[in-house]
């Protein structure tokens, strides 16, 4: 008999995506751009604060070439729901004028924020721009948009962990877990 795991949040409903199972998709994104992009002189990972720090930095580990990192901050939630709007809150240091640049977010939800940052890179120039995320909501989608690397996709369930939050909370979680938003804090 399975022991019932204890989450750290009462919100926590249950586990959708192991670690283990993270770890194993990561490290198969990592050589799948690693041989996609082994002529390229100059890569850059650009990921999106600040959820997909996690994804951003065990996925570099796992490309087994040279890279560059750098972020932006961009912001388009109000807690738990999109607002339609992305606002650019950082921008990135990176001239990306040339680069092959690979764009992380942690999860594809209405592709909203993708489809902007995606417009104003393209408008800097980069050699090649690439969309790479961990997680993907594909019923939840308002506009069309391309992901390129893809880790899971999931249903339309508000999640937490592996660099995921809730109001601040559940983002050092090391597997993906669902949330019920009627559940209390415990």
């Amino acid at each position: 008999m399975e022991t019932p795991r204890h989450f750290p949040y009462g919100f926590i409903d249950r586990e959708i995506i192991s670690q283990a199972a993270i770890d194993a998709r990561v490290k198969e994104l990592g050589k799948e751009i690693t041989q996609d992009y082994k002529d390229s002189e100059r890569l850059l990972l650009l990921g999106l604060l600040r959820g997909s720090v996690v994804f951003l930095t065990d996925l570099m580990r796992e490309i087994k070439r040279p890279i560059t990192m750098d972020f932006m901050s961009v912001s388009s939630y109000n807690k738990s729901e999109s607002s339609g709007f992305v606002r650019i809150d950082s921008d990135h240091k990176t001239n990306i004028r040339g680069w092959d640049v690979i764009l992380i977010d942690d999860i594809v939800d209405s592709g909203y924020t993708i489809r902007t940052v995606r417009k104003l890179l393209l408008d800097r120039e980069p050699r090649s721009l690439k969309v790479c995320a961990l997680l993907d909501k594909p019923e939840r989608h308002k506009v069309d948009i391309h992901i390129d690397y893809l880790g899971f996709s999931i249903p339309d369930y508000f999640v937490v962990g592996y660099g995921l939050d809730y109001d601040e909370k559940g983002r050092n979680l090391p597997y993906i877990a669902a949330i019920d938003l009627q559940k209390g804090e415990e």
